[in-house]
């Protein structure tokens, strides 16, 4: 059985007239009777009635219809993943990004990705806050934690896990706090943008994810800030694990409770809602998601 004559029949069922098909795909009625005839014969059923007027689904039909949808379907996706790949891209595209993807990772892709293609330009803003790509007008806006707005699409890049972390300056100072509920006799360096609020951290528990309220003398919108009050030992950080990745490694900053927080956001690219987004959207969208798996050992 060829996946062709399944995308022809499929097409058939769609149009309801052989040379309505013939037509579109540039072919005679008696090419697309016969490749109908042939299917048929292949699977041993009869899948419509044909008369003067209509043509009618046979059960037999009925039955091939969804499968031969899917194969048209899947067959289309696969041509629309690889098409642009050899277009020269041009035109512009605005977009924001969060502070912490920027300078981590998306500054450099996001130039490379330029360098591939020289007839595109792009304006990347770093922005904590959620912009309104259609009111504000981006075309790209990478962003943690997935929004509810049925006029934008979101494509799922990456998880973040988040840690909890001091220095081992601190925690001599101040102790070590052994639970997460012991937090709240420490100085807890807060993050302004969190969507559940600076004070409450999340963590795993055996009925699943709780939140504890923690509090201490410094908060900021600026993550980077936190990391750094947290690597002078002025308190206790909550933070998206790709931020502190290096301090972890090279043991400036301790993972106070490992496997234990709650947190993990999705990293998203988002852009306005249509049928097949531009290829230099699309692709591009591609280049940033390989620079995340990349580094996915940042993440989680």
């Amino acid at each position: 059985m060829r996946a062709d004559d399944l995308i022809l029949f499929s097409s058939v069922v769609e149009l309801g007239s052989f040379s309505l098909v013939a037509e579109k795909n540039n072919l005679t009625n008696s090419v697309v009777s016969k490749r109908i005839a042939r299917l048929e014969k292949e699977l041993g059923a009869q899948l419509l009635y044909r008369t003067t007027r209509k043509l009618t689904l046979t059960e037999a039909g009925k039955a091939l219809l969804q499968g031969a949808k899917n194969v048209k379907q899947a067959t289309q996706e696969a041509l629309d993943a690889v098409a642009g790949y050899g277009e020269n891209l041009s035109g512009h595209i605005r977009m924001s990004v969060p502070t912490i993807s920027g300078e981590l990772l998306l500054a450099e892709a996001v130039a490379e990705f330029c360098q591939m293609h020289p007839g595109l330009t792009v304006d990347m803003s770093l922005d904590n806050r959620f912009v309104d790509p259609i009111g504000e007008g981006y075309d790209l806006v990478i962003r943690t934690g997935l929004l509810e707005d049925s006029s934008l699409i979101a494509r799922h890049i990456i998880d973040s896990q988040w840690v909890v972390c001091a220095t081992s300056s601190y925690i001599a100072r101040a102790g070590i706090p052994y639970q997460p509920e012991d937090l709240v006799n420490h100085n807890c360096l807060q993050y302004v943008y969190q969507t559940t609020g600076a004070s409450d951290w999340e963590f795993k528990g055996p009925d699943g994810n709780y939140l504890l309220k923690v509090s201490g003398s410094f908060s900021s919108d600026n993550a980077v800030a936190l990391r750094k009050a947290a690597l002078s030992g002025y308190g206790i950080a909550y933070l998206p694990r790709c931020l502190v990745y290096p301090d972890l490694q090279d043991g400036s900053l301790i993972d106070l409770f490992p496997r234990q927080v709650g947190k993990r956001l999705g990293v998203y690219a988002i852009y306005p809602f249509t049928r097949q987004p531009p290829n230099k959207i699309r692709l591009l969208i591609e280049h940033i998601r390989d620079s995340y798996l990349k580094i996915d050992y940042y993440f989680y």
